[in-house]
């Protein structure tokens, strides 16, 4: 592999420390809202509909909700999951090498080709000569999609394909894809004159161009050109993998945070749908016990999917321990520091991802736990940079999930949490 340029890169992340606009060197996305995060949907032809559909100038979460499901979320877990009917702990039993876990991303989708349910794929690839550089595909036969397995944490204009699946006569689709991607797409559907869409969601959060996330790595990893994936796990540390097999583990306690100030883009700050709500399946890792997938079946297409695999795949249980309500005062106080905050002393970090890992949240509370982290890190980010935008980016699922610490988050934000409804005015 050619990933060996990670090394040199020491200066900082590419769009500077604090700035806020996303990739503006780059020409191609020029004139395009700051708040973008490379989806796609503006290089294909149907760029118009881009104000319609894009969750950044208008979250649309609760229609399409409506139109895929009938209703909105019911006060539970779907607050924080989105609407599912059924979700599971599983894994292949014949897991893919190549994968970043077993393996069922790709696996489902090589099924569809193989089965004639679809004629093409839309998935994430490798760039050739990387590892991680991301490269949409429009996949035609199952081994073109297995040979996209592993994670490329990267932006990735994937709905640019969209172009290619109407020029090439394409009518049964399968999409494999994120949040922001997965939110357009349902956008634009009605467009695309599609006899079938199946669309498989992967939990997303804080992609990274490509150049950031080799600075990345050589900030965290001992031996950055050697990894292969790499994971936020469940364990509250970040796990490496290397070419040698072995496993690098670093606890998030000990990121050098003010080295990393500025990686994450602006879009990513400003997302409310890390669980990739609007998919038919969505499947991950944060709600199941280590070495499991995490696996929602949101509508009844969604339960076909995962029929589909179920012949292959180990069924486990998902559980649920500690609570997540004991940490959220300390992390809403974290963030009234200034980005890129000096770490603890050694002896203080140690003892905190102790605590953490002995103590915290476990299986689907930690789950719940991460979500609503990040609800409330992304919501305080729109707050600070795009105010203007809260109310068309920021869905009302996202108050109603952080309510129970609305008392804590005035007293330490000296604000409500959730924004106060004007009162209609009265007829003259």
């Amino acid at each position: 592999m050619t990933d060996a340029i990670l090394s040199p890169m020491a200066d900082g992340p590419s769009k500077g420390l604090g700035q806020i606009s996303l990739l503006s060197s780059d020409d191609r996305l020029k004139g395009r809202p700051r708040l973008c995060s490379d989806c796609g949907l503006c290089d294909s032809a149907l760029q118009p509909m881009m104000s319609q559909s894009c969750m950044f100038v208008r979250n649309q979460t609760l229609a399409i909700e409506q139109r895929l499901h009938g209703r909105n979320r019911e006060p539970n877990d779907e607050l924080r999951f989105g609407i599912y009917r059924a979700q599971y702990a599983a894994r292949l039993r014949q897991p893919n090498p190549k994968a970043q876990w077993s393996g069922m991303v790709t696996a489902l989708g090589a099924r569809l080709l193989e089965q004639g349910r679809v004629e093409a794929v839309i998935t994430t690839g490798a760039a050739p000569g990387s590892r991680f550089k991301a490269q949409p595909i429009l996949a035609r036969t199952p081994e073109e999609v297995l040979a996209t397995a592993g994670n490329k944490p990267c932006l990735s204009p994937n709905l640019s394909l969209l172009d290619a699946v109407r020029e090439q006569g394409i009518k049964r689709l399968a999409f494999i894809g994120t949040g922001c991607q997965v939110h357009a797409l349902r956008g634009v559907e009605a467009e695309l004159g599609l006899e079938r869409l199946d669309v498989i969601g992967i939990p997303c959060s804080d992609n990274v161009t490509y150049a950031d996330l080799k600075y990345f790595l050589t900030q965290i990893s001992r031996s950055p050109d050697t990894v292969v994936h790499h994971e936020f796990m469940q364990d509250f540390s970040l796990w490496l993998r290397h070419e040698n097999g072995k496993v690098e583990r670093v606890n998030y306690v000990d990121f050098p945070m003010d080295k990393l100030h500025g990686v994450f883009p602006s879009a990513c700050l400003s997302c409310f749908d890390y669980p990739n709500s609007l998919s038919d399946l969505t499947i991950g890792y944060m709600g199941a016990p280590l070495g499991w997938q995490w696996v929602l079946a949101r509508t009844e297409k969604g339960e076909e999917l995962f029929e589909l695999l179920r012949p292959d795949l180990e069924i486990g249980e998902l559980t649920a321990s500690g609570d997540r309500a004991r940490g959220m005062p300390r992390f809403m106080e974290r963030l009234t520091h200034p980005p890129g905050a000096g770490r603890p002393p050694w002896l203080i970090r140690k003892l905190i991802a102790w605590l953490q890992r002995s103590k915290g949240p476990k299986g689907l509370e930690f789950a719940r736990a991460i979500i609503e982290m990040k609800l409330l890190r992304n919501l305080n980010y729109v707050r600070s940079k795009f105010e203007r935008s809260e109310s068309r980016v920021v869905p009302a699922h996202v108050y109603q999930t952080l309510a129970p610490y609305a008392d804590g988050y005035a007293r330490i934000f000296a604000r409500p949490l959730a924004p106060e409804r004007e009162e209609p005015s009265t007829p003259a």
